[in-house]
């Protein structure tokens, strides 16, 4: 199998494991790993809407190459991947046991979680490139500044503790940052958790539709692959993303839309929280429901339902690009 992925270490770490599950399942199996740099790694200045949003950013020039015929799969991080969309001629194989969800708070060198709690973010600027960490951060701490602050894991803590200032898209600067906001599961994966001060619940920064969840896309007519890729799919993880990427599909929201979806199967049960922001994060609708795990699409479109019935449209329109 020739899977490709992204040149990040995060990224190739993700598709390691997998390329582990696949042999494990498959009698030492030949997997060939291809690496991309794909147009939002190439560029760590742009807002990722200049590519047609997370899809057109990370995802696209992958697909390509699976159309092709080039690669037989594709590793992705689940939240980069547009869920208000079909995508003729590919499929999901496998979803990957859901890693955790939480985002942690990643301090500059020198400053403290006291220190940072109690000015309760004043004076501190916090850098983040997700629209849905900054509508929420502004809620949590209103005191802060939020500034715009992109690259791969590793390239951002070392600009964070390096004072360095941050390219704009419009060709100015920001910064230095005082903190990052990050997610755990990806900073636990490239060797980087001892650089977390403080870990957020799902409460208090709700997560994007997705997070911690890691996908194996295939050419939809590869019916041997497909068989394949079910010996490595994870049931639960399956549920949840279902769950939620049809609650992105019914709110038809876009990359600058702040989103959240989360969705946790308990036995026979399935539980989904989504909510929608404004970008200021002066406006937040929010709606969880239960239902039946086995039918995990009708709960994302009744959880999408009844925000939309709430207002979220409105929410999402004002931010849609013009």
């Amino acid at each position: 199998m020739r899977i490709g992925t992204r040149s990040s270490a995060m990224a190739l770490a993700q598709t390691d494991d997998i390329a582990a599950a696949y042999r494990a399942a498959h009698d030492d199996a030949a997997i060939e790993i291809v690496r991309f740099s794909p147009r939002g790694d190439r560029d760590q200045v742009s807002k990722l809407d200049t590519h047609g949003g997370k899809g057109g950013a990370f995802v696209a020039e992958i697909r390509d190459a699976m159309r092709e015929a080039r690669l037989d799969a594709a590793m992705h991080s689940l939240k980069d991947m547009p869920g208000d969309e079909e995508t003729p001629g590919l499929v999901i194989g496998a979803y990957m046991k859901r890693e955790g969800v939480e985002d942690a708070l990643v301090l500059r060198k020198g400053a403290t979680y006291e220190a940072f709690r109690d000015a309760g973010g004043d004076g501190f600027k916090i850098g983040t490139n997700s629209v849905r960490r900054k509508a929420l951060l502004r809620r949590l701490y209103p005191k802060a500044e939020v500034i715009h602050f992109r690259g791969a894991a590793d390239t951002r803590i070392k600009k964070l503790d390096e004072r360095a200032m941050q390219r704009l898209p419009d060709g100015g600067e920001v910064g230095p940052a005082d903190a990052l906001i990050m997610a755990r599961c990806g900073l636990e994966r490239v060797g980087l958790a001892h650089r977390i001060a403080h870990v957020f619940s799902p409460d208090e920064l709700a997560p994007a539709a997705g997070q911690g969840i890691v996908a194996v896309e295939c050419r939809a007519g590869d019916f041997e692959l497909l068989e394949k890729l079910s010996a490595i799919d994870d049931g639960d993880a399956r549920v949840s993303a279902l769950a939620e990427r049809e609650l992105l599909w019914v709110l038809n929201g876009h990359c600058n839309a702040p989103i959240a979806g989360y969705g946790q199967r308990d036995g026979d049960g399935l539980s989904l929280y989504g909510a929608v922001m404004s970008e200021d994060g002066g406006e937040m609708i929010e709606v969880r429901r239960e239902g039946a795990a086995d039918r995990p699409r009708e709960l994302g479109r009744a959880v999408g339902l009844a925000l939309l019935e709430k207002g979220a449209g409105r929410l999402i329109e004002m931010t849609r690009p013009a």
